[in-house]
């Protein structure tokens, strides 16, 4: 006991001293921050645009601290595993700074210190911040990327900073967590929990219903999830059409619009009997769907809801179908025309 009243005795007079010392010899005012030259107005502007001051910190968070007039217990620690701070000089207490602001751990640990100093004053700098894992936006975007989480991000942010959806996307977006939550608000307790890496849970949302504005299709992207916009699978649509082509397969696709897409169907085309090539499950043959279209256009028949590959092949009518009767007449009337006259220019040119 009288060994610890001695070393407290020596502590302060130590920090008198050094506090005369300080007095006696001007310098170059601190930032608070601790460093001589604080970051500039531009990168200041920029943190506070992205909502850092309310930064709060983490396990594997480095800290710098700085105590005025005590050089001794200037510090750079890092947030442990439990996330206190327990490398402090001279502090047997670790200090709580997991979901914490750096002003709020400011303060704790000047009132750990003013049990030596009077009044200490003391400064905290996040110096690096690795509590958080990137996001991962990937799929049908047109720059697929890792995107740093200083502060809380919402979907339609993270889908802007990867350029946007491309033409492939299928109309839904997959979010998968990898890391529990790590700062819950009341009602978030069970997202704190350590993820099963067996039952890893994931959310669905529409980008119809993100684009309309709906809040809960634009949520909180955790640190270390995964965004997937899903590409959608093509169907190919051959024959008599305006525009063969495949076309991806968006949301719930069916015949009427996957003919539109192509410029629709030409005036040959024998719509009464669309074939449809669909790939049995399971099973290499393939199965052939027949399909008046003209009743689906008339409302007398429902249309039909495609699947991934599908091809779907449009006939051309015979020459003598109804379709084709008045194009396959005027053809034989014109090309006989043409004969008579293409014989009577010849005869002339002989005699």
């Amino acid at each position: 006991m009288k060994l610890k009243s001695i070393f407290l005795v020596a502590f302060l007079g130590v920090g008198l001293l050094g506090t005369f010392v300080h007095a006696q010899d001007p310098q170059v005012p601190q930032s608070p921050g601790g460093s001589q030259s604080g970051p500039t107005s531009v990168e200041a502007a920029s943190l506070d645009n992205q909502g850092m001051r309310n930064y709060v910190l983490g396990p594997g968070d480095v800290i710098d601290v700085r105590v005025f007039g005590q050089p001794d217990l200037n510090s750079t620690v890092p947030v442990d595993g439990d996330g206190n701070l327990s490398g402090l000089p001279f502090l047997e207490t670790p200090i709580p700074a997991k979901c914490r602001t750096d002003k709020q751990v400011q303060r704790d640990i000047a009132l750990a210190y003013s049990k030596f100093i009077n009044r200490p004053q003391v400064s905290v700098r996040v110096v690096e911040r690795n509590s958080r894992q990137p996001a991962t936006v990937f799929g049908a975007v047109r720059q697929p990327t890792r995107v740093e989480m200083k502060r809380k991000v919402r979907l339609n942010e993270l889908i802007t900073v990867s350029g946007g959806f491309t033409e492939r996307a299928s109309g839904t977006i997959q979010i998968l967590h990898t890391e529990p939550l790590m700062c819950p608000e009341p009602g978030q307790e069970a997202e704190a929990a350590p993820i099963d890496g067996t039952k890893i849970p994931f959310a669905v949302v529409t980008i119809a219903e993100l684009k309309s504005g709906k809040p809960e299709a634009n949520p909180i992207i955790r640190p270390g999830d995964y965004v997937i916009v899903t590409e959608a699978e093509p169907v190919y649509i051959t024959g008599s059409v305006m525009s063969p082509s495949g076309v991806y397969l968006r949301d719930r696709l069916h015949l009427s619009r996957a003919l539109a897409m192509v410029g629709g169907t030409r005036k040959e085309a024998k719509i009464s009997d669309i074939r449809i090539y669909r790939q049995k499950p399971g099973s290499a043959e393939q199965e052939i769907i027949h399909v008046d279209f003209a009743a689906i256009r008339k409302n007398q028949k429902p249309d039909v809801l495609l699947e991934p590959y599908d091809v779907i092949d449009v006939p051309e009518a015979g020459s003598l179908s109804l379709q084709r009767l008045p194009d396959t007449v005027i053809g034989a009337v014109t090309g006989g025309l043409s004969s008579v006259i293409s014989s009577g220019m010849t005869s002339r040119i002989i005699y």
